[in-house]
């Protein structure tokens, strides 16, 4: 199986470009393609979580060079996951936007969706800083492509404005690896662990500025704030299936908080002392409800989720940053739970866009298919405020058991609640005012859609299919939660033990390896 672990990268590196080159014109083409794509990504990330889920953690070296000196991939508990969650999400994203015909407004969609998942993947599974930067300009290529698929000038604002923003984090990034680089001289992630431990404490400056700017890049990434005003236009503006393939992107940003800082700048650390809780902590808690404050106060119902999404992830955050074993299991499933009720809540924002002619929150004639989609924004709303008996309330009931022994425990309780109450109402709101307070009057047959959107009509059935393929996977993590907080836990123990992770990286070696020794 150790190969396998890079075709989570190889393979939609591979389908992107040929159907580019064989399929360009060919729409029914280039679908069976993505299809077949994702769906073989989804057996091969099965079959990876399963080989990982004893512990082991299995090493590829590109080219058979041996770390530091070649690229790495490593596939444990915690980047299995990420990659199974990724393929399974993209595998309903790409069937509603097959059914919605999202992926025939544009050009070279299911080119650009290939490129955003071998990203995605890659970010997940790389074990090498450097290469982590490479996968996040692929996410950024490919995710503004994605972004104004369709058109429009708004996207094409929106598009400018996400651009820019992770621009910004990309330069920033760059800086930090220059300055470990300088002062370790690697930037593979396991040996860096090691090298980080040897630094004397009167030379400690230049880390702690690397490790200050990566946090910074992975806050961009995951939209903490005062780092996360792109979010908003960029995901509210989106086409709908690329909104909800956003969802698993800002958890790429926690997934690397929690790698680098668990493994080459671990809390007990003196170098990186106080980052956690004196800073990160506070970010997150104000994240969570400016968040849920832009819930209750959005007059659209496309960035009232894009808020939503903003709140989660401080919620994710929160937990991060106790960095404890018990606040990383539950951080973990939180991630499943908030990235699937993300996903569909735009999905369902697209199928109430199908019946009206924009998604202001005001009353409006009844949409078509009303009921149906009502019922599932309802589960949508309330899996995303929290309320049981969905897995969003068990989340934050394991984040706030996780905070006990927290100084800030009595902060992240109240604006855990607070900003529950907050978002419960806000989803309130955009419910009776879609479904309940809609005119029972019918459209007049010229009603025209917004400029660059497709006419006013019944969702596909497929469409609903996705949706509730996503509602059935957030059902799926309540009634098994037991058993999936059992495995995060003992992800999050692996995390705290990252020795083997270590061993396994810097002492195979590989064909090509050179002399061990000064380098």
């Amino acid at each position: 199986m150790i190969h396998w672990v890079v075709a989570p990268v190889i393979l939609p590196a591979l389908v992107a470009p040929f159907i580019v080159l064989a399929a360009r014109y060919h729409i029914g083409i280039q679908r069976v393609l993505s299809l077949s794509g994702i769906a073989a990504l989804v057996l091969v990330s099965i079959a990876l979580a399963l080989q990982a889920s004893d512990g082991t953690i299995t090493l590829y070296q590109m080219s058979d060079w041996a770390a530091p000196f070649g690229i790495v991939l490593v596939a444990d508990r915690l980047s299995t996951m990420m990659v199974l969650l990724t393929s399974v999400l993209a595998l309903f994203v790409l069937l509603y936007a097959m059914g919605s015909g999202w992926d025939n407004r544009g050009r070279h969609f299911h080119a650009l969706f290939q490129f955003q998942v071998m990203g995605i993947m890659g970010a997940f599974l790389t074990g090498d800083l450097f290469n982590l930067f490479v996968f996040f300009e692929v996410l950024l290529i490919a995710s503004y492509g994605l972004m104004i698929h369709a058109g429009g000038n708004a996207r094409l604002r929106a598009g400018v404005q996400y651009v820019l923003f992770n621009l910004i984090g990309s330069t920033l990034f760059l800086f930090a690896l220059g300055s470990i680089y300088a002062e370790t001289g690697t930037l593979n992630m396991a040996d860096l662990a090691n090298r980080v431990t040897l630094i004397s404490p009167d030379e400690t400056v230049g880390i702690r500025v690397a490790a200050v700017l990566l946090l910074l890049v992975f806050a961009i990434k995951a939209a903490v704030v005062p780092l996360h005003f792109w979010l908003p236009s960029s995901y509210a503006e989106a086409p709908a299936p690329v909104a909800a393939l956003f969802a698993i992107m800002t958890k790429v940003g926690a997934y690397a908080i929690i790698r680098v800082y668990t493994m080459v700048f671990p809390p007990n650390l003196d170098v990186t002392s106080g980052l956690h809780d004196v800073w990160l902590l506070p970010a997150a808690l104000v994240s969570l409800a400016i968040g849920m404050i832009g819930v209750l106060a959005a007059k659209k119902l496309d960035r009232l989720v894009a808020f939503s999404v903003i709140g989660s992830m401080g919620m994710v955050i929160v937990s991060i940053a106790l960095f404890t074993p018990a606040g990383i299991a539950a951080a973990l499933y939180y991630i499943v739970h908030s990235t699937l009720a993300a996903a569909a809540l735009f999905l369902i924002a697209d199928l109430v866009r199908s019946g009206r002619a924009d998604l202001n929150l005001t009353p409006q004639p009844v949409i078509v298919g009303n009921s149906l989609t009502a019922a599932l924004f309802f589960v949508g709303a309330i899996a995303m405020a929290g309320l049981p008996p969905l897995s969003g309330f068990l989340g934050k009931l394991l984040i706030l058991d996780a905070s006990y022994d927290s100084n800030l425990m009595a902060w992240i309780w109240a604006i855990v609640l607070g900003s529950s109450l907050i978002s419960i109402v806000g989803f309130a709101r955009a419910g009776s005012i879609l479904f309940w307070k809609a005119h029972s009057v019918e459209r007049s047959d010229d009603a025209q859609a917004p400029q660059g959107e497709a006419s006013l009509q019944r969702p596909a059935t497929l469409s609903y299919v996705a949706v509730g393929g996503l509602i059935s996977l957030l059902a799926a993590h309540t009634v098994f939660a037991g058993q999936v907080h059992s495995y995060t836990t003992t992800m999050a123990a692996q995390l705290f033990a990252p020795q083997p992770y270590i061993s396994t990286v810097v002492d195979t070696p590989g064909k090509l390896s050179k002399p061990k020794g000064d380098y």
